[in-house]
């Protein structure tokens, strides 16, 4: 497991997504976004997503990122932190524009972050139209296959969004479905951006 995470400390620190500048104001679409363990603090290599929703929808979307470790070390503590934080930011996003639409989205322990702060029925929860997880290791037996992850959530936890999320864990991945091949963890951008963002599109009206 130890060489699994220096591989991803070593691709994730190196892919890092500047965000633009705010939209003043509300905008229609708002998206936040949790990175992968050691990335730099930004959106990750999740945020070419985020970027292509942005120029692929007709509405106003407007971007954030989840500020929090997002270390492997006192992975826990961090993800833990996360959670804090993405229902903090999405509290407050809501509270400031009530009829913003919310996409949350995260990738590898992002993932895990968003879905746990869903799982919770945070606060703006219910103003989430669309969400997206990719290599999440709370990953539970049935979501994306029948494997669980690392830490996987109680079964049913995620069940009330069941229609909001689209979740990304192949066979193979070492965090959220048990397996052996690195490879897996670190591809779901490639292999499957263009589905996630026609997911997101499709969820906020386009």
């Amino acid at each position: 497991m130890m060489k699994y995470l220096l591989v991803i400390a070593l691709v994730f620190s190196a892919a890092a997504t500047p965000i633009p500048g705010p939209i003043v104001g509300c905008s229609d679409v708002h998206v936040i976004t949790a990175r992968a363990s050691t990335e730099a603090p930004g959106e990750g290599i999740i945020g070419t997503v985020v970027t292509a929703i942005v120029d692929g929808s007709s509405q106003t979307v407007s971007r954030e990122a989840v500020a929090y470790p997002a270390t492997l070390t006192n992975y826990l503590i961090s993800e833990s932190e996360g959670v804090t934080a993405m229902r903090a930011q999405l509290a407050a996003q809501v509270s400031a524009c009530p009829s913003t639409k919310i996409v949350l989205m995260g990738y590898s322990q992002g993932a895990q972050v968003t879905g746990d702060v869903l799982a919770s029925r945070a606060t703006g929860t219910d103003q989430v139209v669309a969400a997206i997880l990719m290599g999440d290791p709370g990953h539970d037996a049935g979501t994306a296959n029948a494997v669980s992850g690392l830490f996987p959530r109680a079964p049913g936890a995620l069940n009330a969004f069941a229609s909001e999320i689209e979740s990304f864990c192949d066979l193979g991945d070492p965090f959220c479905a048990g397996g052996l091949d690195i490879a897996v963890h670190l591809g779901y951008v490639e292999e499957y951006g263009a589905q996630a963002t026609s997911f997101v599109l499709n969820r906020i009206g386009g």
